[in-house]
């Protein structure tokens, strides 16, 4: 009864997207951070966008903010990983932030109003906005909105924090939106209720969810009532076989975006 209770508030709370508002969302596979596998690309940078540009592939990249409320693409909250330096990317500008260098490549850390340019609408783009824990989300909503105004390319934004997509329903409704999900550590019972709490507060228009938890009775549920269906990170060939099989788009790299790769030309 109480699984019954649930699938009827998701009808009723979360409707599937009206036609043609994501078809453009599963035509394609998405490169993870761009395509930055070998050749001295870096991850969520201009010469792993280009890559992706240059093979027909969707890009899904990552957004922080800075200190003076510019979108910044870049993964983590702190730069030494990706760039050998100390500190937190919040507690830097937007200008001294876009002169760091990215370890192992060219390129510098770019801003989003950069890569937009850069992409120009030539392939999708799925915009993660990362949320701190307990973080606010509307300064970093804005400074997104901000970049996107104009912006003329099929783009989607998404967020693990399911108050990124209400947000962006509330105040940039035209912009398709999404709910990325993980089932790691939620397998108990109100964990499960946790999952529909965050998808009626959300409200998202698709969802990108873990290629380990693909397979479940929640995420393949969403699907066929017409959620569309993403899922991360399609890593090797078998999570590229079950990619295939149980959602309508893939975000790949390495060993799983080489196997979808072929699969296309093949096609």
């Amino acid at each position: 009864m109480l699984f019954l209770l649930f699938a009827l508030f998701d009808r009723w709370l979360v409707p599937a997207p009206r036609a043609g508002r994501c078809d453009w969302l599963t035509a394609h596979v998405y490169a993870h951070r761009g395509l930055h596998d070998g050749g001295g690309a870096v991850e969520n940078s201009p010469t792993a966008f280009a890559a992706a540009i240059a093979a027909g592939l969707g890009i899904e990249c990552d957004v922080q903010r800075s200190r003076d409320g510019q979108a910044i693409v870049f993964h983590d909250e702190t730069l030494p990983r990706l760039t050998g330096q100390t500190g937190a990317l919040a507690d830097q500008t937007a200008a001294s932030l876009a002169r760091i260098p990215l370890t192992g490549g060219a390129d510098t850390i770019p801003l989003l109003d950069a890569v937009l340019a850069q992409v120009g609408g030539a392939v999708p783009l799925l915009i993660e906005i990362k949320i701190a824990r307990g973080g606010r989300v509307a300064p970093l909503c804005l400074a997104v909105r901000r970049a996107l105004e104009g912006y003329a390319g099929p783009v989607a934004v998404m967020s693990f924090d399911p108050r990124v997509a209400a947000w962006f329903g509330r105040y940039a409704p035209h912009v398709v939106r999404g709910l990325v999900m993980t089932e790691a550590s939620w397998r108990t019972m109100a964990a499960k209720a946790r999952r529909h709490l965050s998808l009626w507060r959300a409200r998202p228009d698709f969802l990108a969810y873990d290629i380990d938890d693909i397979a479940g009775s929640f995420a393949q549920a969403q699907r066929r009532r017409g959620i569309p269906l993403l899922t991360w990170t399609v890593d090797d060939a078998a999570r590229a076989s079950r990619a295939l099989a149980r959602a309508d788009a893939p975000i790949a790299e390495g060993g799983g975006l080489a196997t979808l790769i072929a699969q296309k030309g093949a096609a």
